[in-house]
């Protein structure tokens, strides 16, 4: 993903809360390409994947106009909670290392058991790591 003026302060260095957002596209993505969506997971299920945990390592900034790559790999996988860990990048350098605890809550923000099929897929998956590039 690539970085814009909006994504920067006056310095033209990313906002370092906006590395939170970058991860989060991440995670979607990584749900999507196990063949789930959050909006479907919502209407059809009743649930949602909430961050409930993150910690965050800053390394070095990432500037104006740089070409992001967010690393997401699941490191464990619970009934109601998935552990991730996320490591933006640029040029191969990492920029930031996130740890990052989801759970999975109803609609009224009650911590609820994962969906067995996206927990199966997440589970299948731990371990990998993929990243999100330029098309996001």
């Amino acid at each position: 993903m690539r970085v814009y003026y909006e994504d920067t302060d006056t310095g033209g260095i990313v906002y370092y809360a906006n590395y939170l957002k970058y991860a989060e596209r991440a995670r979607s993505e990584l749900l999507r390409d196990l063949g789930f969506e959050n909006s479907a997971i919502l209407a059809q299920k009743g649930v949602a994947i909430a961050v409930r945990r993150v910690t965050a390592d800053y390394m070095k900034p990432a500037r104006l106009d740089d070409l992001l790559t967010v690393a997401t790999r699941v490191r464990a996988v619970h009934g109601a909670t998935v552990e991730m860990d996320q490591v933006v990048r640029c040029d191969g350098a990492d920029l930031v290392r996130m740890g990052v605890t989801l759970a999975c809550i109803n609609t009224v923000g009650r911590p609820v058991r994962l969906p067995p099929e996206v927990r199966g897929a997440l589970i299948e998956f731990a371990g990998d790591a993929v990243g999100t590039g330029t098309d996001g």
